[in-house]
């Protein structure tokens, strides 16, 4: 099992034997294995433990266990205990979902503080086939019926290549000790019913079952592999970015057979889960959006533009007659006296003094807003203003507005100025306002 697991590493990983690694290390006996093979090969690591808390005096003595083992070898150990079971109700997740969350967050915050970019786990070839299971079972596409990837960041995971009775051999013959956790015998989780009653028969039916399996994953990777050429020049074809925005030109969507298909392999990494909107949204009137965790997809006219959700300004920021200079979420506004107007752009407006009531305010946009644009007859709503400048509600989510101490809007910044604040014959004193992004 060494040599092969030495030969694995030099094909497949082959940055490790110089990096530093942290080694995952529960206390079980894959984590213990995978631990004594790092340790044959003289790789440099260090052992990370979470303790979830869930088995009382076992967790303790989980914990004690590979802290003791970490400490015999000279191999520096870290630790980190949760709440898990709290945190579960809190969120109202499941508590696997929750520890699985907490591990891998700290293993990832335990990386940046290190400065180690190899984590290492000991999941092995029945961990993968039990997860393909889940996954089938809840109908997966094809990157949940992979199992769990070799590699996922900077997750790796090679003992992927070995069955648990190889582990368990080996174990055996070198004489490894471990914990065993009781928590697996129960039948309270999915994963334990599937390891405890669907995979004895089905080995009982097929005993080449776990080989067959590896060689069905090595198949969908090649037909994944396929898959993201033809996604690839397809994402190339109808789509293309723009500050900081992706658009999706829904004509050329449109001409593709199986859409939903294409609209999923499209989205499906920016969190979102509902299909049936998304597809609807194609056909449905501009300003219409979904939302995931992450990000927005608004339908524009013959787009559909997808954005990160992202913070505004929450409360207004004051600017006082004395002020200089003050930041805003899009850069900064500097107001300065000047002698004449220079060159005017959208980012730069002068005004008469006298009309400016102080202090101003800059703050987000509010339902009735009106204002008089400069250059245009009377008096329209802003709303109406920003939809003739065609600007799309994720970016008018970010207009920014500034007006006077008595609601007045002298500037929606960065577009238009208000006519009421412009210079006249009568000026005696300007007002330069700039915006520095």
């Amino acid at each position: 099992m060494e040599k092969l697991f030495l030969n694995h590493l030099k094909k497949n990983f082959p940055s490790i034997s110089v990096s530093k690694l942290i080694i995952a290390v529960s206390g079980g006996v894959d984590s213990v294995v995978l631990f004594h093979l790092c340790l044959k090969l003289k790789l440099n690591f260090v052992v990370a433990h979470c303790n979830f808390k869930l088995r009382e005096k076992e967790s303790d003595l989980d914990e004690s266990f590979v802290r003791d083992l970490a400490i015999k070898h000279n191999i520096k150990f870290y630790t980190k205990s949760f709440n898990t079971k709290e945190l579960s109700e809190n969120d109202n997740k499941s508590i696997q979902m929750v520890a699985r969350e907490l591990r891998y967050s700290w293993f990832q915050e335990l990386s940046k503080e290190l400065n180690i970019n190899h984590i290492h786990t000991a999941h092995h070839l029945d961990d993968s086939l039990e997860t393909f299971l889940i996954n089938l079972s809840r109908g997966s596409g094809i990157d949940g019926l992979l199992g769990i990837p070799k590699v996922n960041d900077t997750v790796f995971r090679p003992l992927l290549i070995f069955t648990k009775e190889k582990i368990l051999s080996y174990a055996k013959e070198n004489k490894i000790s471990w914990r065993e956790d009781s928590s697996n015998k129960k039948q309270d989780y999915l994963r334990n019913k599937i390891r405890l009653e669907v995979l004895p028969k089905l080995k009982n039916i097929n005993p080449s079952l776990l080989e067959s399996f590896s060689k069905s994953i090595d198949k969908l990777q090649q037909s994944k592999s396929i898959i993201k050429d033809k996604i690839d020049d397809f994402t190339k074809d109808v789509s293309f970015k723009k500050n900081e925005k992706v658009y999706f030109k829904i004509n050329k969507i449109k001409q593709v057979s199986n859409i939903e298909a294409y609209l999923y392999e499209l989205l499906k990494k920016y969190n979102f889960t509902q299909w049936n909107d998304i597809r609807d949204l194609l056909d449905s009137q501009s300003g219409k959006q979904i939302i995931s965790k992450s990000h927005k997809l608004l339908k524009d006219r013959e787009y559909l533009i997808l954005a990160e959700n992202s913070e505004v300004e929450n409360k207004p920021l004051l600017i006082n007659k004395s002020s200089k200079e003050i930041t805003i979420s899009i850069g900064k506004i500097k107001l300065s006296k000047s002698e004449k107007i220079f060159k005017e752009d959208l980012d730069a407006i002068y005004l008469d003094s006298a009309k400016l009531d102080f202090p101003l305010r800059v703050r987000n946009l509010l339902s009735g807003d009106y204002f008089y644009p400069f250059g245009m007859n009377g008096k329209k709503k802003v709303s109406k203003y920003l939809k003739d400048q065609k600007i799309s509600v994720f970016d008018k989510d970010k207009v920014l507005i500034l007006e006077t101490s008595k609601n007045k809007i002298i500037w929606v910044i960065g577009m238009r100025l208000d006519d009421r604040f412009s210079i006249t014959d009568k000026t005696k004193e300007i007002t330069k306002i700039e915006l520095i992004r």
